[in-house]
């Protein structure tokens, strides 16, 4: 029996840009996106949020708010995620790539000059900021 997964993820802005890492592997591998992953058994996804992010990142992150959701359907490989996106009001470190065998760079892009290939929920994401005039 297959059930929905659940992810989260995380905006990073600064000076209008984006922090967006690329992805290696499926779904969406090459695509760049929002650090995330998956939220665990018994953590919330706040906790799972700022985990994933520091991890991937190592930017640690201090005010956050929620942002939306973002549900994605990917028929061909049999998943089926439902991903809690957060927005980090605050934070701080310097970003850099953390995890090299899970993402293929690390960049901070202009919100109007983003890569040719982006995650779903990186979208939904940056649709959900320009609904709120976040950006």
């Amino acid at each position: 029996m297959h059930t929905p997964g659940v992810g989260c993820g995380m905006v990073f802005l600064d000076r209008g840009r984006i922090l967006l890492l690329q992805r290696k592997k499926s779904p969406e591998a090459g695509a760049w996106g929002i650090p995330g992953g998956k939220v665990d058994f018994l953590e919330t996804a706040e906790q799972a949020i700022r985990r994933e992010a520091l991890e991937e990142t190592g930017l640690e992150a201090g005010i956050v708010s929620l942002l939306g959701l973002s549900e994605q359907l990917f028929h061909e490989e049999q998943q089926h995620w439902l991903g809690i996106l957060y927005l980090a009001r605050t934070y701080s470190g310097e970003a850099r790539l953390l995890e090299p065998e899970k993402h293929g760079g690390i960049g901070w892009f202009p919100l109007g000059e983003l890569p040719e290939k982006v995650t779903m929920p990186t979208l939904h994401a940056i649709d959900l900021l320009r609904d709120r005039a976040v950006v």
